[in-house]
């Protein structure tokens, strides 16, 4: 049985509630200005990618530098933090070349089978236990996702898999900060990681151009509304992420990961407005089996968890 003292105080609660959700209204904005930018501006997604991390890192080091020193570049694993970095830039790559051709609540509701992948990842890998409740959470919830993509892909084709893709490299990433642990503060690790994303990017900006690929022709900002327009995107990322960071401080995982679906309902409201997308029904059908298995999965784990506490 836990004990009182072992939860946060409600004062932590609740600002980590409120974080959490500020955060999950603001990351959305980052991908409506990454379609804008493909859509209106006509920069290519590679390119908005690169400076999502160029920025992000330019912004966020005066901070970093301020809070940590010199630490902010020691790591203890640092070829480690620049590979999730490379995750997190393919994965955001997907993400913002999908949002560039679909509607941004299309994307956001086939990326959240990332849960189930990572949940797959850890009983495969890690030999954490996953009853055949939660496996078949799992199947579900891919399920909800084929019942958004079958629309999609009949109108864009194999990019209707993008968020698929872009989802498994982000448990990929996720699954990585597991592998390092506690090995590195979070700012340090946040530093390499904007780093590590940059280099990545910068080089398969530099090889997609060379192809004469569309997705990945070099520009530069065209004027000065694009390069404030893609100083905020740097910010949004940077600050945003920071934002979850400090929500993870000061309440529960369990409790702030539902929470997480609040971007589907961001990213529709900004895609109705910005763009006059909105998704039909049988698409809400699919985004409610989504969260649905989502939440389970959440709930199940969590109830595991205590259940261990209570026998220790």
């Amino acid at each position: 049985m836990t004990t009182l003292s072992s939860s946060p105080p409600s004062s932590s609660l609740i600002r980590g509630l409120l974080i959490m959700a500020a955060a999950m209204m603001i990351l959305p904005c980052m991908d409506a200005i990454a379609k804008y930018m493909a859509n209106v501006q006509a920069m290519s997604p590679g390119q908005v990618t690169f400076y999502r991390f160029f920025f992000q890192t330019v912004l966020t080091l005066p901070l970093l530098v301020t809070v940590a020193g010199r630490g902010a570049f020691v790591a203890k694993r640092p070829w480690m933090n620049l590979l999730r970095g490379a995750l997190h830039a393919a994965a955001t790559l997907l993400f913002f070349t999908a949002v560039k051709y679909m509607p941004l609540a299309d994307v956001f509701a086939i990326y959240f089978v990332e849960p189930f992948m990572l949940t797959a990842m850890s009983a495969w890998i890690l030999g954490e236990k996953v009853g055949w409740k939660r496996w078949l959470a799992i199947l579900i919830g891919f399920g909800g996702a084929m019942i958004v993509i079958q629309p999609s892909f009949r109108l864009f084709g194999l990019t209707a898999l993008l968020p698929v893709a872009c989802a498994f490299l982000f448990a990929l990433y996720l699954f990585l900060n597991r592998a390092i642990g506690e090995a590195d503060p979070p700012l340090t690790m946040q530093t390499l990681s904007g780093v590590g994303g940059s280099l990545f990017m910068g080089a398969v900006l530099l090889m997609g151009d060379a192809a004469g690929l569309e997705d990945f022709q070099m520009a530069l900002p065209d004027g000065l509304f694009s390069f404030g327009i893609l100083v905020l995107l740097g910010g949004l990322s940077g600050y945003g992420h920071l934002l979850v960071v400090k929500a993870f401080r000061l309440a529960p995982v369990s409790v702030l990961a539902p929470f997480q679906y609040f971007e589907i309902i961001s990213a529709t409201a900004l895609g109705y407005l910005l763009f006059g997308d909105f998704p039909n029904l049988s698409k809400w059908l699919g985004v409610a089996i989504i969260i649905g298995s989502g939440l389970y999965i959440i709930w199940s784990a969590r109830r595991d968890e205590v259940r261990v506490a209570a026998q220790h």
